[in-house]
């Protein structure tokens, strides 16, 4: 019996990674600084897990940016548009960035590659470009590299890649209507290559990533599937495969999975504890099983008894020599240490016995086996002692349970899901109170948080700086993004947010059931991370979140300004959410805390108010027989926290990075007044799907991608624009970029918005000059 570990995070214990790249791009470090950076992040991270007892240690899973990215590099997918750079003689560090980041210097301005949510999770990928009759080219050494710095420390290493079916169907074909997967062929040379090269560097295990058998398949990606590994296998009959999926089962495609020429197979038993059975009776007889037992998607701590219950029984139909013991997939998703959390908070005291981070998670697979094999037995029994004792004190805990919160639920009313009259009334009335242009334009909500800010926050935090001191100051900097939008000419405010955080961590540390770490990091892409809060015990809001400041805002002009929240199913996707309930409950608990601060924004005078839904989508279950459960709690989830409102009370959403055809029919079940979302990017394809479904509420199309540091001109925005009244009708759109503006700087920010009202103006005047 053997341990392994899929991926670890690594942003680093305090985030050396996110300062490190962001450093490098305002010009601060070195490249060199920057790789020194990494290499000792990538050696930290081996070391603490040979130290700990894995067996096989995951190499190639580090990245500077993202995995799917570096992947693309190392097999030449690199888009036509970027040629230009590598004329310039780029650097491969740069040409990289460039591709996640887009570039805009020297000349040269080159939109970044589109970028998309990994699977039901909160990270997001860089989604490789495809073209007909593509040819593909070995561009980057990294795997190897990377293979020889951990062997060259005495590490039992197992490069990791993403497998190259997996890798096809996490892009998207441009120009000509072809299929992607017709690019195998030319691909898996180039994959071979590289799994040579690991072969004569001394490679013994290869980890292919291949999450898609989890996923609805056809039988085209099936044949994919077996044409592939034949390949593999076939030209590399001694090197020892060992096919990672997860996220889902594979009950579905069980007979491509079992049958696939590998060496091992791994099953995320979290997800889907039910497969194991199935899977072991139709194993070959020399594969070898991978149990993913311990959860890398959530922070709860183990339960041994469970988690041996599964591998006893694995042990039983198939002996401990093909039976391997791992996390449930890459530890990328969950926080690096607890033992950091140091400076902790009453209810942290207690919810802390509960838990596992990245670094308990290595202990937990490692006690597993040793629980397994009996290996040091007195040591190792405490430690399920101590383990059931902590998870039966969480099945009683005073802490989890609200007497109130449970009963208000219980006698909920379906009324409590209904606005009061339909889109068609609402909108009337709304204009009257509203009266906006034709084509009003808005941001999302956030503006950039400078470091000033930043520093205010941690001072207030430590008690440097005094309540009413951090108010002053958070006061005049919303005063001034008042001005400023008011000056550049917006329709809609905002107030900025400058004292939150994050759009989930600021309401969850308001509300009841939550708890927060300090050093609890993830990474969501690139050098952007988040601390998720976890969700422990039933949700309620104690008293108002947002009404001082939106009510301050809106007090310093005559224009509207809206309140600005978070919706309930974000909330929940962003955080780390309880296990010992139905996420549809937790939900539904989130809804009526949101519910009742709209209900506040409303009666102290706010007309318009946002509840930003960007995870709807991102929650999907991957299998489409489980869609319409999740979408029927979630929509409904929604629109309890937005219905309690008067009909001349404007309800915006947002949401970001989704495609919408297949839900659009639950989206306009939402019913907000008015919905943004990302269509830069993709250049309004999304647009298409409200157009087919003939959405009827209004909709901002974002019209420029604040996810890259390139600054598009109000003509490129007009083009746009076009596009979209090319598909609908210009009294249903509205003008705003693609996401809150919290990440970028102050001076791109003012040009690209300042362009963007010269684009709304220059749509009005096209409107003006029609009607002429």
């Amino acid at each position: 019996m053997q341990t392994h570990n899929l991926g670890y995070p690594r942003i680093g214990a305090h985030r050396e990674l996110k300062k490190a790249c962001e450093n490098y791009w305002s010009g601060k470090i070195s490249q060199a600084d920057l790789l020194d950076t990494a290499r000792q992040i990538r050696s930290e991270n081996w070391k603490l897990q040979k130290e700990s007892g894995i067996d096989l240690i995951p190499v190639n899973d580090f990245s500077l940016y993202d995995q799917v990215l570096d992947m693309s590099l190392m097999v030449g997918a690199i888009p036509k548009r970027f040629q230009a750079l590598l004329k310039q003689g780029i650097s491969p560090t740069d040409l990289y960035f460039a591709m996640a980041r887009g570039y805009q210097k020297d000349g040269l301005d080159v939109v970044a590659m589109e970028m998309t949510k990994w699977f039901d999770t909160n990270y997001h990928y860089i989604v490789p470009e495809f073209y007909e009759n593509q040819t593909f080219t070995k561009t980057s050494n990294k795997v190897v590299e990377e293979y020889k710095e951990a062997k060259a420390m005495g590490i039992p290493a197992k490069p990791v890649l993403i497998g190259p079916v997996s890798y096809l169907l996490l892009g998207k074909e441009k120009g000509a209507s072809f299929d992607k997967l017709e690019l195998l062929s030319s691909l898996l040379p180039v994959y071979l290559e590289i799994l040579k090269a690991l072969q004569q560097e001394g490679a013994n295990w290869v980890q292919l990533d291949e999450p898609l058998l989890g996923m609805d398949l056809q039988d085209k990606d099936n044949r994919a599937f077996e044409y592939a590994y034949k390949v593999i296998r076939d030209t590399f009959p001694e090197l020892k495969i060992l096919l990672a999926t997860y996220f889902e089962g594979i009950q579905h495609n069980l007979k491509t999975a079992v049958n696939l020429p590998v060496c091992a197979l791994h099953l995320d038993l979290v997800r889907r504890t039910q497969q194991l059975e199935e899977v072991m009776e139709n194993l070959p007889e020399k594969t070898t099983l991978s149990l993913g037992v311990v959860d890398g998607r959530n922070i709860w701590r183990n339960d041994y008894e469970q988690s041996l219950g599964l591998i006893n029984q694995a042990v039983q139909k198939l002996g401990d020599g093909r039976v391997f013991i791992a996390p449930s997939c890459s530890l990328l998703h969950v926080p690096y240490d607890l033992a950091l959390e140091k400076d902790q908070s009453a209810d942290l005291t207690e919810v802390r016995q509960w838990l596992a981070f990245a670094r308990q998670k290595i202990d937990e697979v490692v006690t597993l086996k040793q629980l397994a094999t009996k290996v040091g037995t007195e040591e190792v029994e405490a430690k399920l002692r101590a383990n059931q004792k902590a998870v039966e004190s969480r099945k009683v805990s005073e802490l989890i349970h609200n007497s109130k919160v449970k009963e208000r639920l219980k006698a909920a009313l379906t009324e409590d899901a209904e606005r009061r009259n339909p889109f068609a009334v609402r909108k009337v009335k709304q204009a009257e109170a509203l009266n906006l242009n034709i084509y009003p334009t808005t941001t999302i909500g956030s503006f950039p948080q400078t470091k000033e800010v930043r520093r205010w926050r941690r001072q207030h935090k430590k008690g440097e700086l005094s309540a009413d001191a951090y108010n002053q100051l958070i006061e005049e900097e919303t005063e001034k993004a008042i001005r400023w939008q008011e000056e550049v000419g917006l329709d809609v405010l905002v107030h900025g947010e400058f004292e939150r955080n994050d759009m989930v961590e600021y309401f969850g540390e308001q509300l009841e059931g939550f708890v927060f770490t300090r050093y609890g990091w993830v990474q969501s892409y690139g050098s952007r991370c988040v601390k998720p809060p976890i969700i422990f015990g039933d949700v309620s809001r104690p008293e108002a979140m947002t009404v001082k400041w939106a009510t301050f805002a809106q007090s310093l002009t005559d224009k509207l300004v809206k309140g600005m929240l978070t919706g309930p199913v974000t909330i929940l996707q962003w955080s780390f959410v309880r296990n010992d309930q139905p996420r549809a409950e937790t939900c539904r608990q989130i809804a009526y805390a949101i519910r009742d601060e709209v209900s506040d924004l409303e009666n102290h005078g706010i007309k318009v108010i946002q509840i930003d839904e960007p995870a709807l989508r991102e929650g999907l279950p991957l299998l489409r027989k489980h869609w319409e459960h999740y979408l029927d709690w979630a929509v409904s989830a929604f629109r309890v926290s937005a219905s309690g409102v008067q009909d001349k009370t404007q309800i915006h959403t947002h949401m970001c990075y989704s495609e919408f055809n297949d839900i659009i029919r639950h989206i306009a079940a939402m019913d907000a007044d008015v919905i943004s979302i990302e269509t830069s990017r993709s250049q309004m394809e999304l647009l298409d799907a409200f157009a087919d479904f003939q959405y009827p509420n209004e909709i901002g199309p974002g019209v420029y991608d604040i996810h890259s540091p390139r600054i598009p001109t109000s003509e490129e925005m007009i083009t746009l624009l076009r596009k979209a009244t090319s598909v609908l009708p210009a009294e249903q759109l509205w003008v705003n970029p693609d996401c809150g503006l919290k990440t970028r700087g102050w001076q791109e920010t003012r040009e690209a918005l300042k362009r963007m009202v010269e684009a709304a103006t220059g749509m009005r005047e096209l409107v003006s000059d029609t009607a002429l």
